[in-house]
């Protein structure tokens, strides 16, 4: 990387925008866990979140309204307020000469903005051009499993289904999820306002809008955003995600066709050397990846890696991963960390 792609080499005056929400809190944790060159945090958010108080390194620091004169001297925007607020913030952001790594989805299909995770494709952060986007939350986990498997056979074609935890729909669904459980117990009738059906003892389909195949939002980020991470363009990928009743951390059962067999145990062993995974393979006690593995950690989890019986050229694999960890925040400190001088 151009030392012009990289961030100053000193403390950093770093903006999280968006800091009220499920990714902004994590991003404050991981960036104290992780000890991020810090000499100001600004914490900014909407007039409705304005106000709160966060602690930092023992410091309280409030959350403050976002304005065109937020971004003054800033070097480094985090920012995961959604498309929208990402859209409205971006040129300010840019004009005041600093870094965005943005959360949503409004910039990850722009063919000059890096849609990067950092074990897979960190070689696109050169020439970022001071704008880099954190791709979807299925789509990191996913890429984190197919990379290394991609280093060894070519992909021909990909089947995921995904198991969504309500952390993907924001820390309200999460507390409406816990609410509407209690309800359920209760005997009561449960009544979502967060979501679109209660998600107490439930599950749905993902209730992104559809597009005229019937295809989701969430369904064609997982296929478009793979391609782009993989420089695969015209691979064969589909997707079928579904809500779960699951507090944190989101699953995927994943399909993989090679252009020759790929015998399971060798695709175990390089899994379990992969950066960024940990093999959970007890087939004598049939224990396997869950989401309570992984629920506030670093790694994602990866199991019943197992050829698949109807095609001589396939493998099945199961995963878990933290959503709002891996799924969202520390890939977007990682790539942070990327941008600092050695």
């Amino acid at each position: 990387m151009n030392s012009t792609d990289l961030l100053p080499n000193r403390p950093l005056k770093v903006a999280v925008l968006g800091a009220s929400g499920a990714v902004g809190e994590e991003l404050l944790s991981l960036l104290e866990e992780r000890n991020f060159p810090i000499q100001e945090l600004r914490l900014l958010a909407s007039p409705r979140s304005a106000g709160q108080i966060k602690t930092f390194k023992g410091k309280e620091i409030e959350v403050i309204q976002v304005s065109d004169k937020s971004f003054d001297g800033i070097d480094l925007v985090l920012a995961s307020a959604g498309g929208d607020v990402s859209r409205r913030w971006r040129e300010v952001i840019y004009s005041h000469g600093a870094v965005m790594i943005d959360n949503s989805s409004a910039f990850r299909l722009e063919p000059n903005v890096p849609l990067v995770v950092p074990e897979v494709n960190p070689q696109a952060l050169c020439n970022h051009h001071k704008l880099i986007s954190n791709p979807n939350c299925t789509t990191i986990l996913l890429t984190l499993a197919l990379a290394p498997l991609a280093k060894c056979l070519p992909i021909r074609r990909v089947i995921v289904s995904t198991y969504q935890s309500a952390s993907g729909a924001g820390a309200r669904a999460m507390q409406e999820l816990q609410d509407l459980s209690k309800d359920v117990l209760d005997g009561l009738t449960p009544t979502s306002k967060i979501l679109p059906y209660s998600l107490a003892f439930n599950l749905f389909l993902h209730n992104s809008p559809l597009n005229s195949s019937k295809y989701c939002e969430e369904e064609m980020k997982m296929i478009n955003e793979t391609r782009k991470i993989m420089a695969l363009p015209n691979l064969s990928l589909t997707a079928t995600c579904v809500r779960v009743p699951v507090l944190r951390a989101h699953s995927e059962a994943v399909n993989i066709e090679f252009s020759e067999p790929f015998p399971s145990a060798k695709a175990s062993k390089v899994l379990s050397n992969a950066p960024g995974i940990e093999l959970i393979e007890d087939v004598q006690n049939n224990r396997f990846p869950m989401p309570t593995d992984v629920a506030g950690r670093d790694l994602i989890a990866l199991g019943r890696i197992r050829n698949d019986l109807s095609n001589p050229n396939a493998l099945e694999l199961w995963l878990c991963g933290d959503q709002i960890r891996k799924g969202a925040a520390l890939n977007a400190l990682q790539i942070a960390e990327m941008l600092l001088p050695s």
